[in-house]
């Protein structure tokens, strides 16, 4: 890598698309090849690193809601990175819990004035 390469945040576009129920978003990255772009993906994250000539894009995103990484597709063309990921259900890692009946009964006292 050059050293003389300027970081930089490429133009961002990140929404919910309700009726897939995926996050989609969208890098401008002209002129970063397609083999040196490195996009890794967290349940709460996004992050990107794309060399391209005298540039290199650099973006973190927070999510507001948790997606499935292992999921993701992304598209590289004409200079936008598409990536779209499927939110994850918020009860999908719920544990069932089991009840267990008390003890002892509990009676009510009669309090005399």
């Amino acid at each position: 890598m050059p050293e003389n390469r300027i970081r930089v945040a490429p133009s961002t576009v990140a929404y919910a698309d309700g009726e897939k129920n995926k996050l989609v978003v969208e890098f401008a990255i002209p002129g970063a090849p397609t083999d040196t772009i490195d996009l890794k993906l967290l349940p709460d994250s996004v992050h990107l690193t794309a060399p391209a000539r005298d540039i290199e894009y650099v973006s973190a995103l927070a999510l507001a809601w948790p997606v499935k990484p292992d999921k993701a597709e992304a598209i590289y063309e004409h200079g936008l990175l598409r990536i779209e990921v499927p939110f994850k259900d918020p009860m999908e890692d719920a544990v069932k819990v089991a009840i267990k009946a008390g003890g002892a009964e509990t009676k009510t006292k009669k309090i005399e004035a």
